[in-house]
């Protein structure tokens, strides 16, 4: 069966803007363009659209997903069963959300007791769902899913100790910062203090730390406005300040 842009867009649930836009950049070609220059695409090009639209769902870039479907190792197959793994790692979070909402709930309405430890369980599968929400696309595009993967399950298996412990140490590097902020130089020693904490900081959420990715993320926080405006919320040029101190502390500071 062949589908024209609406009749495809209409049954995958996406706009004719996105099909044209996946033709523009090489993702998705039509089967062929007719001599009225409709777009008219076939099977093969369904499947392929589903397979984008896994991708998608699970959170990654348009040019990770081009890379992977245009690889001439490529297995449809295999792809699907992972895609299935991955959707019912993702069902079984929502499940124990869900789960977590509705204890909450009830012990709101005086009909059961919740225990500290499952409040703060509930706490941590939210603040995982936010960063998606807000962050995800970006990180995952930029670190891959994987990582992002690991980091959250890392931050799921975090104690209430290591918690408070991650928390108080935000605190500290935030104080340093305003502190090193006054000398105005990022390789100064309140500077490179406020770097090395904040790499202690991350530890508690990265599975495995490297400079450059340490480096990378500096520069995100000022490349990207939200991170931008969350540090120079307290004072203007907080955000660049860590940046350099950061690519100090890692080497990467050209």
């Amino acid at each position: 069966m062949e589908y024209t842009v609406q009749k495809l867009a209409s049954l995958a649930g996406v706009s004719s803007r996105t099909l044209r836009y996946y033709d523009e950049i090489g993702l998705l070609k039509p089967a062929r363009v007719t001599s009225s220059g409709y777009r008219i695409y076939g099977q093969a090009e369904v499947d392929c659209l589903q397979q984008i639209l896994f991708y998608r769902e699970l959170g990654l870039g348009l040019e990770d997903i081009k890379e992977i479907i245009t690889d001439p190792a490529f297995n449809a197959q295999k792809a699907l069963t992972e895609h299935r793994k991955k959707l019912l790692e993702k069902r079984e979070q929502l499940n124990q959300l869900i789960a977590n909402v509705e204890k909450t709930i009830a012990h709101s309405e005086g009909r059961t007791e919740m225990s500290d430890k499952e409040k703060f369980e509930g706490f941590k599968k939210k603040t995982i769902d936010e960063n998606e929400k807000n962050f995800g696309e970006e990180i995952r595009e930029k670190y891959g899913s994987d990582t992002v993967d690991l980091s959250n399950a890392k931050f799921l298996k975090m104690t209430q100790k290591q918690y408070e412990e991650v928390t108080a140490l935000a605190e500290q590097v935030t104080k340093t910062l305003t502190e090193a902020m006054k000398t105005a130089d990022p390789a100064g020693e309140l500077g490179q203090k406020a770097a090395g904490l904040h790499k202690k900081w991350l530890t508690y959420y990265w599975n495995e730390y490297s400079k450059e990715a340490h480096a990378g993320l500096a520069r995100m926080y000022v490349e990207d406005e939200r991170f931008k405006s969350y540090y120079d919320k307290g004072q203007l040029g907080t955000a660049e300040f860590l940046r350099d101190a950061i690519l100090i502390y890692t080497g990467f500071k050209q």
